[in-house]
């Protein structure tokens, strides 16, 4: 059941951030940690250690951890043959096959509008600028989990190549036992020409894009979101290598008024909350009886979902209905939390959207539901997580690109300005800095 809170109780509970680092984690990751290691370690620690082992040992590592935590078969290639994303792009139901063609089209034409260009200025006494360049490489990981989840590879491998990526990497985990990636993400591969793609999951895949090994080469930057081990892994080769940012569970916020459809939006926050145990999904609402009428709503279209023991410890865990005093009060309280998600369910979504400081992505009205963002609307479905829509962005093809400074200034600006370089490096203690302008004086 979706409880029902007064703002100040919600502060406190499914309102309240709590730091990654604090962060309790389940008895049972330590329990498999302890049967995985023949000792109680932290998580971190186990990360810790498969990363230093692929990075000493390569391949061969790999395969023992793959084998041993994804009961992958020790003689099985780790790289996906080519005809197995052709055969599996093949084998794709037409109308699925139809849906994600539609979806990859419209995710290309939304990035593709993305300003992405160097630019020049001849009026600081020469030529200075910045020049634009792709990454070379980028690794991304896509989950497999409880469920498979071939949008993922749209949504990341698209904006890459718009980018310009030379080198687009896929590492997935195989399915449990079996020396393969589910069929429909290797038909999402294939669908974005993607054929670099590697049958490897957890902390072990992150090492692998990180330090390379003999048979995957390592990349510039590893996107896309994972399990506790994932996550962990990121930041720790953080450093070695890019990251695109730490993801959590996935969470959407609802603002909604009395015009709002209890049944809709009863719809909305169960398709994210079904999404795992950690998963988060709250309406603010000014209304009690819209209140009222969405929690009826979720505990009758609960029956009738095949994830009902996910949406039994995520509705009561971390989801909530909270009752405010206007929209004004609800969009403060949005701002606070940061949501990925946001959806204005209102009257006039246009004139709230201009209260609205910190989302990852805001859907209008209820016919710009949630849902079409995760497959088809158009951006990328990756957005910041955790409360970082603070200071965070979703994905897109700047992620893919670095910036390179150009300086080639003319003779008399360097005679102009290298006395002051030199003063400002004498006030530092500097001396050689100093000198080295002094030449040009």
């Amino acid at each position: 059941m979706i409880k029902i809170y007064d703002v100040e109780t919600a502060k406190k509970s499914i309102l309240k951030r709590i730091p990654p680092d604090e962060t309790e984690v389940p008895a049972v990751v330590f329990e498999r940690i302890a049967a995985t290691f023949g000792e109680r370690i932290s998580p971190e620690e186990a990360v810790r250690r498969i990363l230093r082992d692929v990075r000493s040992r390569g391949d061969a590592a790999l395969r023992e951890w793959s084998a041993k935590l994804d009961g992958f078969p020790e003689n099985a290639p780790i790289r996906v043959p080519a005809k197995a994303l052709t055969a599996a792009l093949k084998s794709l139901d037409p109308e699925v096959r139809t849906a994600l063609e539609v979806a990859a089209e419209r995710i290309r034409e939304f990035h593709r509008r993305q300003p992405l260009s160097s630019w020049f200025t001849n009026d600081l006494g020469g030529t200075l600028g910045q020049i634009i360049r792709p990454h070379g490489r980028v690794g991304l990981y896509v989950p497999g989990g409880t469920a498979p989840l071939p949008s993922s590879v749209l949504m990341s491998a698209i904006p890459a190549q718009v980018a310009g990526v030379k080198d687009v990497v896929v590492v997935a985990p195989p399915v449990y036992g079996a020396s393969q990636i589910a069929s429909i993400t290797l038909a999402a591969c294939a669908l974005c020409d993607v054929t670099e793609v590697y049958a490897l999951g957890g902390a072990q895949a992150i090492g692998a894009l990180a330090y390379g090994t003999e048979t995957v080469p390592a990349v510039d930057k590893i996107f896309g979101p994972g399990n506790l081990f994932v996550t962990l892994a990121k930041r720790q080769v953080f450093g070695a290598v890019g990251i695109d940012g730490l993801a959590g569970p996935t969470e959407t916020m609802v603002i909604a008024d009395e015009t709002a459809k209890p049944a809709w939006v009863a719809a909305d926050l169960l398709a994210q909350a079904e999404h795992d145990v950690l998963a988060s999904a709250i309406l603010l609402t000014p209304s009690r009886e819209l209140a009222e009428a969405v929690q009826i709503e979720v505990r009758r279209q609960m029956e009738t979902l095949p994830r009902a023991e996910i949406l039994a410890q995520s509705l009561p865990g971390q989801s909530g209905i909270v009752i405010t005093k206007d929209l004004a009060e609800a969009a403060e309280l949005n701002n606070l939390y940061a949501p990925e998600h946001l959806c204005l369910v209102v009257r006039d979504p246009w004139a709230l959207s201009e209260k609205i400081t910190n989302a990852g992505g805001i859907f209008m009205d209820e016919f710009s539901f949630e849902v079409l963002g995760d497959y088809i609307a158009g951006p990328s479905h990756v957005m910041p997580t955790g409360g970082s829509a603070r200071f965070a962005s979703p994905l897109n093809v700047w992620d893919f690109v670095h910036i390179i400074s150009l300086v080639a200034l003319n003779p008399a600006t360097t005679t102009q300005i290298a006395p002051l370089a030199g003063r400002i490096a004498r006030a530092e203690s500097l001396e050689a800095h100093a000198r080295s302008a002094d030449f040009r004086s």
